[in-house]
């Protein structure tokens, strides 16, 4: 805390928020009180009252941010503990819980959106983190990784046999009935086909 404005309440670094709140009430009367003297006691009350004002204002601007951003660094900490044990859905509540979104928490919500596989999503919010902290190395880094593995990803989609396997309408030949839209329907086919012709072959036979 500001230590010029701890000096002008009396107090000393340290100060609780309730000794703030005691210190600044008491002089405030004081000062309320000394601005209707005659001359400059009395000016100099009205500008100490000023003074006063303003360092309260900013001593408890600082202890709210300082007390958020003790909080906000436990909830983090939680957020990566359940990424960790891949608790998605509760890590997405508590970031929704949070009031003020810094870099960590765009960082943190693009890991769970990478989490379910929403790529352009998770892109998104590492781009705000970099914006936020556009030195932070790691962001950097996770972003670059990022990148390629949507670039990879939308490569294997333009070309589903790059790897030498058969594909039909998407799934692999090598694919489970199970795994293709509709069963097994490639191979009931061939069957139905192969058996046809054999049926064929026999009645040419009989003529």
């Amino acid at each position: 805390m500001k230590k010029s404005n701890l000096e002008l309440l009396g107090l000393s670094e340290g100060a609780t928020e309730e000794q703030i709140k005691d210190a600044y009430s008491k002089l405030r009367a004081k000062y309320l009180e000394d601005r209707f003297k005659d001359g400059e006691e009395g000016n100099e009350a009205a500008r100490m009252l000023t003074k006063l004002d303003t360092a309260y204002s900013e001593l408890m601007s600082e202890l709210s941010e300082s007390q958020n951003a003790e909080n906000g660094g436990t909830s983090f900490e939680k957020v990566e503990e359940l990424i960790r044990s891949g608790d998605i859905q509760e890590a997405q509540r508590v970031l929704d819980s949070f009031n003020e979104r810094s870099a960590r928490w765009h960082y943190l919500q693009s890991v769970v959106f990478y989490k379910k596989s929403w790529m352009n999503e998770s892109k998104k919010q590492l781009e705000i983190a970099m914006q936020l902290e556009p030195d932070n190395e790691k962001y950097k880094e996770t972003y670059r990784k990022l990148n390629e593995r949507i670039k990879s990803t939308a490569q294997q989609a333009q070309n589903p046999a790059g790897d030498g396997q058969g594909v039909y309408q998407g799934q692999t030949m090598q694919s489970s009935g199970d795994e293709q839209m509709g069963g097994n329907f490639c191979s009931t086919c061939i069957q139905c086909c192969a058996l046809n012709m054999c049926i064929n072959m026999l009645c040419n036979c009989c003529r």
